[in-house]
Formats: structure tokens, sequence, C-alpha cells
């Protein structure tokens, strides 16, 4: 910075969180992704998110920040290389910054930072329509080559202020275009190459670990406000306003999508919360900081519903989106853009323009319609011959049998190790990897006495119920496994708009040593409304649980 013009300190630091904010929604898209998929695929789906991180990184640095604000070519379609590694950026003709109000005072590297972070989290994006399938050489070719060339031309289109996109008027504030519909418009291209998944559409969309789900939409949204309120450059009155805008937006999302959720499937789900507050986050992206507080809350609200009828777009035209990247992303990325032609008003910031509700006419709305079309065309067709490139080379798919379980032949470990918990003798207990096995109770018994082990599956229930139950019936040791088993009445789960019958039902399995006059107590027991049913069968006990060959010492286990 010269002498005229020196660095402020405030915006600075603003610039550098709000980079930092960005950053951390990698880690929050990829639990967020993570939690959906099956456990088996559990780290695959990490790293695929997480290598972006390192690739993208790498050829931002080297050619993609050249490409998208170095000094224009000519045609405002991308900039030069002169940049290239960041060299030379000190003497730049200009700071070479987004579109934003004149004075902006802060290091050319701090905004370089920033926006590096959106070119990371932008590919990152695509992971969720191709869950379950995508080889992980493939994607990093990928990776490597759609920043350079799809990304950063749109980046210089509308981002910069010498791109063709953004002379004609168009507008995009934080990335409603260059990041959402650009992503989804590629989701779409790589989907047709990989082609859907095993069994589709019977195949199974069940979130292994919703927790794990929510904790990455909260992430999302907090990292939200530095993607939104970071973009002016400033911190000042546009960033409050770019800030409480997401913000309301995400919570009308949220809010809309619940209920419409209620009225059509007759319950409100979490993961349905979760995906209505980033349909309205991605769908005020375009707008955050150009619209007033009024409009982003209704915008939030449109997005909340349309993006909930969009899920029926993969059934309707048959592309196996898994995560629906399409139906979030790319419909909440145009709708906002197309949005803000209407709800733009000029007095909230002196760089945007008055949409049609505001008596702008038609003009803005027209800019933004091309603009749609015109990153949409050009992100499809491009990411097209590179994933069909990806795909002639390296692979872009896994082989089928790895699709119900990537992670131990990908990965050489499982996401998580699991300990069945047990009853033992008198009570209830939890067994956990690497801790002690309980004692169990010994039994005495007559040598006439002959028992049979019980073997059956219930519904998960209250553990105190079912061992008091099981004890008045006669029941002698009582082991319980937490299992995946079929069964003749399967669950059925409803994620978002996809109902899945399961094929292997979570059962509790219920082993039951018990005296051979007492099988028919127990199993009037577990008939019981209290136990609610039970399936499974009754067999002789092994050799070694036969009274007749125990001992009081013996222990049963």
């Amino acid at each position: 910075m010269t002498a005229s013009n020196p660095m402020d300190g405030g915006d600075t630091a603003w610039v550098l969180v709000c980079a930092a904010l960005v950053l951390f929604m990698v880690p929050g898209l990829a639990f967020f992704y993570a939690g959906m998929v099956k456990s088996r695929n559990t780290l695959v789906m990490i790293q695929q998110n997480f290598v972006a991180l390192g690739v993208v990184t790498v050829v931002w640095i080297l050619i993609g920040h050249s490409i998208a604000f170095g000094e224009d070519t000519g045609a405002g379609l991308f900039g030069d290389l002169k940049l290239f590694a960041l060299q030379n950026l000190d003497e730049a003709p200009r700071p070479a910054l987004h579109v934003v109000v004149p004075g902006i005072a802060i290091p050319t590297l701090a905004f370089v930072a920033y926006q590096m972070m959106f070119a990371i989290i932008t590919p990152a994006l695509i992971t969720g329509a191709t869950a379950d399938r995508l080889k992980i050489a493939g994607w990093v070719v990928i990776l490597a080559v759609w920043p350079v060339v799809v990304y950063a031309p749109i980046a210089h289109w509308l981002f910069d202020p010498e791109g063709w996109l953004a002379v004609r008027g168009a507008q995009d504030w934080a990335g409603g275009m260059v990041v959402h519909a650009s992503a989804g418009a590629a989701a779409l291209a790589i989907l047709l190459v990989v082609g859907r998944r095993t069994g589709w559409p019977g195949t199974e969309t069940v979130p292994h670990s919703v927790p794990l789900t929510m904790i990455g939409a909260g992430i999302l949204w907090f990292g939200w406000f530095g993607f939104n309120a970071g973009d002016g450059l400033q911190a000042n009155g546009i960033a409050a306003q770019a800030l409480i805008n997401t913000h309301v937006a995400a919570a009308a999302g949220m809010v809309i999508w619940s209920i419409a959720e209620r009225f059509r499937q007759g319950r409100s789900t979490v993961v349905g919360a979760a995906t209505g507050a980033v349909a309205g986050l991605a769908t005020i992206t375009p707008c955050a900081g150009y619209v007033d507080t009024a409009s982003a809350l209704l915008i939030g609200a449109v997005a909340g519903l349309v993006c909930q009828v969009a899920l029926r777009l993969k059934v309707l035209f048959r592309f196996d989106d898994a995560l629906d990247v399409i139906a979030v992303h790319f419909v909440g990325g145009v709708l906002g853009s197309l949005l803000l032609g209407l709800f733009g008003k000029k007095a909230i910031n002196g760089i945007g323009a008055d949409g049609l509700f505001f008596g702008g006419g038609f003009s803005l709305l027209g800019n933004q319609a091309l603009a749609v079309v015109a990153v949409v065309a050009f992100s499809f067709v491009v990411t097209l011959v590179i994933a069909f490139a990806a795909d002639r080379t390296v692979g872009l798919r896994l082989p089928a049998d790895e699709e119900f379980g990537s992670d131990r032949r990908r990965q050489g470990m499982d996401a998580y190790r699991f300990a069945p918990s047990f009853v033992a003798g008198a009570g209830l207990a939890s067994g956990a990897v690497d801790e002690p096995p309980l004692t169990a109770t010994r039994i005495a018994a007559p040598s006439s006495v002959q028992y049979r082990l019980v073997t059956v599956l219930v519904r998960a229930i209250d553990a105190g119920a079912l061992e008091s139950a099981l004890r008045e019936a006669g029941a002698r040791s009582i082991v319980v496994t937490e299992v995946h088993a079929p069964s003749t009445h399967r669950d059925t789960v409803v994620m978002r708009d996809q109902r899945s019958e399961l094929a292997l039902a979570q059962r509790l399995k219920v082993e039951v040593l018990v005296r051979d006059t007492d099988v028919e107590r127990v199993l009037d027991a577990l008939d019981s409304d209290t136990i609610g049913g039970h399936e499974g069968y009754v067999q002789q006990a092994a050799e070694p649980l036969s009274a007749q060959a125990r001992t009081d010492e013996d222990p049963v286990s």
C-alpha cells in the first residue's frame, strides 16, 4: 500500500477472519456429507472434501488467482498470467480486488487468501452428488483442473470489475453463480459420466450419523457469516447487513422447509431443518450485500419451499444426486441470482442496483438471467469434457463391489469400531473396546436340569423392562447385542423427500439361557406388551452350557 492509500488494520483483520471462517466450512461440509452416507464410506467422503484443501490451494496460488483477478486480457473473459505464483502482486496496475466500493485499503495478499478459500470449497460441494461412487484418483485430477479452467474464468466474469458479465451489470455478491450454480452444473456433468449407484432408485439413502450431519450444518451456518459478510472487504454497515441477511435467510429456509415437510410427510425432521437452512444460505449468497432484511427473510422462505420441491427433479430426470446438491446448491444459487433482479436495492449498497420491485425495471433481472445461462452452460460443458478425460485416463467410478463399503479398501481402516452391549448375569452393562469384561453370574443347578438357549430379535426397548420381564420368566443368563439383520417387519426411513425401506433392520439380538421347562414362559414374556413381540428361534443349549456338565464353580458366559 502507498502512503496515499494506507492499510486499514480493521478491514484487514476482518477479511483475514472471514477467510478463516470460509476455510472452516470445508470440514463442516465434510461432516455434513459424511453423516449422510453409509458408515463404511465415511472416511472416503471426508477425504474427498479435505483433499481440496491441498490440491486447490496449490493450483490457485500457481495460476488460478492470476486467471481470476489478473489484468484483463481485453475481452473480459479471464486475466493474464502475470501474477503466476503470486509474483508481481505489488507491481500490478491495480489491487486486482473484487467488485467493491472504491477506497478499499487491505493488502492484496489478504484478498488472495479470502478468494482462495472460495476456490477450495466450491468443487468440494460436488462430492455430495457423487457419494458412494467417486474414485479418489479421478477426483484429484478434476480438482487440479476444474478450478483453473472453470471456476477461475467464471470468477473473473463476475467478481473482477473488468469481467464481461460484471461490465454488463450482472451482480453476484458472494457466489450464487460463481460458487453454487457453477458447482451444481458441474455436479450434473460429472453424474452423467459416473452414472447411477447400483440399484438406484431403490438404493438406500439413509444417514448413518444424523448428529455428525447436524454438527456439519452448524459449522456451515457459522462459516457462512465469513462467506457472505466478508465479501465487501470492509468491516462496515454493508458487512453487518450481509451478516444479518445471511442468518435471517437461513432461519426462514429452515422454518419453511420444516413446515412443508410436516404437511407432506406428517413429521418435521432435523435433517430437513438443516437442509432448509443450507438452502436459505445458498440462495441468499448472491444477494446478501444488496438487499434489505425484509427481502432476505422472503428470499430464505422462498428457498425453503422451492428447493424442497426441487428434490423431485432427480426422480423426474433420473439422475442420481445422492445428497441433493443440485436441488439445494444449484437451484438455490440460480434462484437467489434471479431473485436479486427483483429485490435488489441500491440504497443498501451504492454499487448495487434497484431490482424490479424497487423501481429498477427489468434491467437487473435481465442481466442476472443472462449471467445464469452463461455460467451454467460454460460450467456444464467444460466440466463434462474434464470428467470424460479423467474417466478415460485414471477412472472416475469405484468398482461396484466397493459402493457399499470403500473405507476398508481405500483407506485401510474403518471410521468406527463398535463393541456390543450385553447383559451378563444380574444386569445390563456396556462393553467397550479395551475394557475388561464383566464377571458373569454363576449358576448352580441339579444335574438333571437341561437348559435351552433362546435366541430372538426384538426392537430397541427399555433395557430395564427387558431384563425384568425375562428374569421373572426364569432366565438364568441374558446376552443382548445390537445387530442389523433381515426382518419380517422392515423399517422405513425418510430422508428429505426419499423414502427408503431398509434391507437390514436394526434390532436387539437377545440370547437367553433358560431351563427347558421355562422356555414357553420366556417366549410369552417376549410377546408381552412390555417387549412388543419377537422374531427368532429356540435351540438346545450347547454342551458346555448343560447343567449336567457343570459344577458350582463354572461361570456362565
